[in-house]
């Protein structure tokens, strides 16, 4: 059977860790099953360390392909270039400072295999800080493309940076968009718009870098915005009903305005994370 190629997307900026980035690219590069290109966009001017990684790397593996822009755009750019300049229809993501787990592309390739209606197949993620051996939490999400878009009615149903999805299908609904802190979730609701079909498997395929502070980073009144601008346009498009819109609304506003660092910070570690 002939292999079934496909794409990494990657985006880098100023801020990254060059180990972290460098222990990123390792573990795709050693991936049982390799993938036939990395496009790497470095959203706008980047340090020396950071360019010297990413072209080392290239010497070791040429199918690795950095487009180099002038100017920071945010994430949501940088992912929209990487898909539009991807040779092929499969793309895997991948963040610049976590660890995909050997088997990872290999798993979820088998998928599309076993069932080529699928547009999109995510997996589970730990947490961990400092090193892959203190791992802090897992997120485990649903596996069904229904049990999935039944959760998505409330919180992202995919980790990001598990997912491998059809150039074909991001492109049909618009590709990414910027959207503060809401990229990956603004893409799967018009995904779900477009009657894509969702997967996820149950294993573990990323190990990712949790910062001591990311859970208060999820909050601040512009955090919160962001997420009621996301529900209500979920509304807008039938994707959920007003009774919906209202609860997601009292819930965040809670959650990411009114709640300090610390509650909110207990409450991800306790009830939205499995240990």
């Amino acid at each position: 059977m002939d292999k079934l190629k496909f794409s990494v997307a990657m985006s880098v900026y100023k801020n990254d860790n060059p180990e972290y980035v460098q222990t990123a690219l390792d573990s795709i590069i050693k991936q049982t099953c390799v993938p036939d290109e990395i496009v790497l966009v470095a959203d706008g001017p980047i340090p020396d360390a950071l360019r010297e990684v990413i072209e080392h790397t290239r010497k070791r593996f040429p199918q690795l392909r950095p487009l180099y822009q002038e100017k920071n755009a945010g994430l949501g750019e940088a992912l929209r270039i990487a898909v539009e300049n991807a040779r092929y229809d499969y793309i895997a993501r991948m963040d610049s400072d976590d660890i995909s787990l050997p088997e990872r592309f290999e798993k979820q390739i088998k998928c599309f295999r076993e069932d080529p209606s699928l547009s999109i197949v995510g997996g589970m993620i730990t947490e961990f800080v400092d090193t892959p051996d203190n791992i802090t939490g897992r997120r485990l999400l649903p596996l069904t493309d229904a049990k999935i878009k039944k959760f998505m009615r409330s919180r992202c149903g995919v980790n990001h940076v598990t997912v491998i999805f059809k150039k074909s299908e991001l492109l049909r609904v618009g590709n990414y968009q910027p959207f503060y802190h809401q990229e990956d979730y603004y893409l799967w609701a018009r995904m779900i718009k477009g009657g894509c079909v969702f997967r996820n498997i149950p294993d573990v395929v990323v190990n990712v870098r949790a910062g001591r502070d990311q859970y208060a980073r999820r909050g601040g009144i512009k955090y919160m915005k962001s997420q009621i601008k996301m529900f209500h346009f979920m509304y807008k498009e039938g994707v959920i009903t007003l009774p919906r819109l209202l609860y997601n609304y009292a819930v965040r506003s809670a959650v990411q305005f009114l709640m300090p660092n610390v509650l909110r910070t207990w409450i991800y570690q306790h009830f939205l994370r499995k240990k």
